[in-house]
C-alpha cells in the first residue's frame, strides 16, 4: 500500500467552489517555508496560452488519461466535460513524498474528500468557503472573465458543494483575505509540527 511509509512527509488538501480564493491561500502556503511540495494535476484538455507542461498540469491525451483510470494511476479523477479529464496522479504525490516533502494539493471537493479517504490521518483536508453564496457571486462578476450564464452555473454548483464543507478537517471562511491566509498558516503549521497517527 502507497500509504504505509510513516517516515514521508503529510499531505494537505484544500478545496473550495470556484471563486472562494483557494489558489491564492495555497500560493501563500507554498511561499510559508513549510517545506511543500504541489500536486501538479494531469488533465486532458488543450494546454492553454501561457500554460506550462508539469508547472500548470500535466497534460495528456484523453486515450492516455482514461489508460490510466484502467491502471489505476489516479488518487482521484473526474470528467468534468465530455472528454475533459482531470486527476491526481499517484506517482506525482509518491514523488514528492519520496524527496522528503510535504505535499499540498489544490483540487474540487469531491477530489479532495477522495484524497483525504486515501490518506486518513496523514492528510488535513481544509474547506475554502465565500462568507456566502451572494459574495461569491459579486467576485465572480467582478473578474469580467465569465457570462452571466457561467457564473450562474458555477453559484449552483457552490451552493452544492458547500454542503459538503461538514465532512472536511478544517473551514477557513475567506471574508478577509489577511484573517484567511493567518488561519490557515496557523492551522497547516500546527498539523505538519504535530504526530500524527498514520494510517
Amino acid at each position: 500500500m502507497l500509504n504505509q511509509h510513516p517516515v514521508k512527509g503529510k499531505l494537505v488538501i484544500v478545496s473550495a467552489p470556484s471563486g472562494a480564493g483557494k489558489t491564492t491561500l495555497v500560493r501563500h502556503l507554498l511561499d510559508a517555508d513549510l517545506n511543500l511540495g504541489f500536486s501538479v494535476s494531469a488533465t486532458s484538455r488543450p494546454k492553454r496560452p501561457g500554460e506550462t507542461d508539469g508547472k500548470d498540469y500535466f497534460f495528456i491525451s484523453e486515450e492516455q488519461f482514461r489508460k490510466k483510470i484502467d491502471n489505476d494511476e489516479l488518487l482521484e479523477w473526474q470528467e468534468v466535460y465530455p472528454g475533459s479529464f482531470y486527476g491526481t496522479l499517484i506517482a506525482q504525490v509518491e514523488l514528492l513524498l519520496n524527496q522528503g516533502r510535504n505535499v499540498i494539493f489544490d483540487v474540487d471537493v469531491v477530489g479532495g474528500l477522495n484524497i483525504k479517504k486515501f490518506y486518513g490521518n496523514r492528510a488535513l483536508s481544509v474547506f475554502v468557503s465565500p462568507p456566502s453564496v451572494e459574495e461569491l457571486g459579486k467576485r465572480l462578476s467582478s473578474r469580467n472573465t465569465d457570462s452571466r450564464e457561467t457564473i450562474s452555473r458555477r453559484l449552483e454548483k457552490a451552493r452544492w458543494e458547500l454542503e459538503f464543507a461538514p465532512r472536511f478537517d478544517l473551514i477557513v471562511v475567506n471574508d478577509v483575505l489577511e484573517d484567511a491566509k493567518r488561519t490557515i498558516v496557523e492551522h497547516v503549521t500546527a498539523f505538519l509540527g504535530s504526530r500524527q497517527n498514520c494510517k
